[in-house]
C-alpha cells in the first residue's frame, strides 16, 4: 500500500467521512489523483462512497470495517516497533523521552489540526 493510501485511511479514521476534494487537500495531491486512489481503495473494500444526508449533491468517502481494521493493525505494528526500540534505550534516555512526551503530543495535535482543517 502506498504512503498516500495509508495516510488517507488514517485521515478517515481520525476525522470521519470526507469529500474527495477535502482528502486531496489534506494529503497534498490533486483531486483527480485522489479520485483514482479512492477508486482503488474502494475496489479493495477499504473505503466506500455514500451520499451526504445533509446535501444530496455531495458524495463522502467512508472508511469500511476492513479499512478500519487495516489502520488498527498498522498502528499496533508501530506501537510494537517503538516498544522494541525504547527497550534498547538507557534509563536516562527513557527519562528524557518521558519528559518530552507532553511537548511531542502537543506538536502532533497542532500538526493534525493544521493538516486536516475543519471537520465535515
Amino acid at each position: 500500500m502506498s504512503l498516500t493510501s495509508a495516510a488517507t485511511l488514517a485521515t478517515l479514521d481520525r476525522s470521519g467521512p470526507r469529500r474527495i476534494t477535502d482528502l486531496a487537500s489534506v494529503e497534498g495531491v490533486t483531486q483527480p489523483a485522489m479520485t483514482a486512489l479512492v477508486r482503488v481503495m474502494e475496489e479493495s473494500g477499504l473505503v466506500e462512497r455514500r451520499g451526504d444526508a445533509s446535501d444530496k449533491r455531495v458524495t463522502l468517502v467512508y472508511l469500511t470495517e476492513t479499512g478500519a481494521s487495516y489502520v488498527r493493525t498498522r498502528r499496533q505494528a508501530g506501537v510494537h516497533a517503538f516498544e522494541r526500540l525504547i527497550g534498547e534505550l538507557t534509563g536516562d534516555e527513557v527519562e528524557a523521552l518521558m519528559a518530552a512526551l507532553p511537548a511531542l503530543k502537543h506538536l502532533a495535535e497542532l500538526e493534525s489540526q493544521d493538516r486536516e482543517g475543519p471537520k465535515r
